[in-house]
C-alpha cells in the first residue's frame, strides 16, 4: 500500500529559489554579452551571419564582401529607404504606426504582414537566425533597442547594406553589384540601385537579371519614391 506523497511549500523553497537565481544569472549573461556584440559590431564588420552560414549548409557558394557606407552609392542609400522604410532617419528601430497597421489589419481577417523596420532587420540579419518565432522575434527587437542606442543611424545603414542578402549567395551591395552589374557598389545608377531593392523583399526569387514584369513596374515606382527621399531629406541620417 502506498503513501500519499506529501509536498511542504518549506520543502519548494531552496528549488524554487535555485531556478530564480538560475534564471537570472542566465539573463544577465545573455544582456551582457549580446550588449558586447552589438557594440564590437560597431567598429569590426561581421565576418560572417548566420543566414550566410545556412545557405553555405545548403551548398550555395557565398560571396561577401564589407565596404564602407562611402564606398556605397547614395543611390542604393535612397532606394532602400524608399523600398523599405521610409521613416527610417526619424524613428527609433520602431515604426510603431506601421505594426499598429498590420495588427488591425490581420484582426480583420487579413494574413499579419511584416512591418519590420530597416533597423530591426538588421538586427535580424546580422545577429539572428531566419524565422517568425515568438523567440526570434524578441530577440530581434532587443538586439534592435541596443543598436540603436550604441550605433549611428548610419552605421545601421552600413551593416544592413553589407548583410543584405541579394540572391544565389550574395550577401552585401558589394557582391551585388559586382556580380548583378560587373561594377563597385559605389558606381551604382539610379535605376540599378532600385532595381537591387525593389528584389529585396524576395531575392531568391524575384530577379535582377534579368528583371521580370512586376519587378520592373517596382523598380519604375522606386525610382519615383528615390526623387522624393532625397526631396524631402528622408536620408538626411544617412547622406549628410
Amino acid at each position: 500500500m502506498s503513501l500519499p506523497l506529501k509536498v511542504s511549500i518549506g520543502s519548494l523553497l531552496p528549488w524554487l529559489w535555485r531556478c530564480v537565481r538560475y534564471g537570472l544569472i542566465g539573463a544577465a549573461t545573455f544582456v551582457g554579452l549580446s550588449i558586447a556584440w552589438v557594440w564590437f559590431y560597431g567598429f569590426a564588420h561581421p565576418p560572417e551571419t548566420m543566414l550566410m552560414g545556412i545557405r553555405r549548409h545548403d551548398g550555395m557558394d557565398i560571396q561577401y564582401t564589407y565596404v564602407p557606407i562611402s564606398q556605397i552609392s547614395p543611390n542604393l542609400v535612397r532606394a532602400v529607404i524608399s523600398a523599405e522604410d521610409t521613416k527610417f532617419c526619424s524613428h527609433h528601430g520602431f515604426d510603431l504606426e506601421q505594426i499598429k497597421s498590420a495588427l488591425n489589419d490581420a484582426e480583420d481577417g487579413g494574413r499579419l504582414r511584416g512591418a519590420s523596420t530597416i533597423s530591426q532587420q538588421t538586427a535580424k540579419n546580422a545577429f539572428l537566425w531566419p524565422g517568425r518565432g515568438f523567440i526570434r522575434k524578441g530577440m530581434e527587437a532587443w538586439f534592435t533597442l541596443v543598436s540603436e542606442v550604441l550605433w549611428s543611424k548610419t552605421h545601421t545603414m552600413e551593416v544592413y547594406l553589407n548583410v543584405a542578402e541579394w540572391g544565389d549567395g550574395l550577401f552585401g551591395a558589394e557582391a551585388a553589384a559586382q556580380a548583378r552589374f560587373g561594377k563597385s557598389a559605389r558606381d551604382l545608377t539610379e535605376y540599378e540601385a532600385a532595381l537591387l531593392a525593389a528584389v529585396l523583399p524576395n531575392p531568391n526569387d524575384w530577379r535582377v537579371a534579368p528583371p521580370g514584369p512586376y519587378v520592373q513596374k517596382r523598380t519604375r515606382t522606386l525610382q519615383a519614391r528615390m526623387a522624393v527621399v532625397q526631396r524631402d531629406g528622408l536620408d538626411r541620417c544617412v547622406l549628410r
